[in-house]
């Protein structure tokens, strides 16, 4: 892909590693690996070029936002999972670099567990975009594009 492609990356956090097997009545039955998947032929008709990135540990993926920057990432899908509603270090990362980010929830947040409706993230955010499945993160895409194109 050309150099002068928009460089977008994906963050999964905590427990997305188990997409299709974990509560599959409440976050869908495709893996990880299909809405990468999905998300990267998404990505390849619209002539973004796109990197995803999961992990249990907060740490590191606040190292990866860091890195993002030198990278020369443009902007930020990230569903933080369970680190949304506890995590100020993650926040605080994304604020840092300042880098257009769009938060992603598979399922409707407001639907669920009242811890589940506060998010740190979605003060610092661009947009939110929950409750589509996995479809969210294509919603989430196009909304990032047309936020950049601007």
């Amino acid at each position: 892909m050309s150099t002068s492609a928009t460089r977008i990356l994906v963050l999964h956090g905590p427990n997305l590693n188990l997409l299709g097997t974990r509560e599959p009545e409440v976050y869908g039955h495709e893996t990880l690996l299909d809405v990468d998947n999905d998300l990267q032929i998404m990505a390849q008709e619209l002539g973004v070029e796109l990197t995803a990135t999961q992990s249990n540990h907060e740490g590191q993926l606040i190292d990866r936002i860091h890195a993002a920057r030198e990278e020369g990432i443009a902007g930020i899908l990230i569903n933080p999972g369970g680190l949304t509603h506890t995590s100020v270090a993650l926040r605080d990362a994304l604020a840092a670099v300042a880098i257009p980010t769009v938060e992603v929830h598979l399922s409707n947040v407001h639907a669920r567990e009242s811890f589940r409706h506060h998010s740190f993230i979605s003060p610092i955010a661009v947009g939110v975009v929950f409750g589509f499945g996995a479809a969210s993160y294509q919603i989430a895409l196009r909304g990032l594009l047309a936020h950049l194109a601007r």
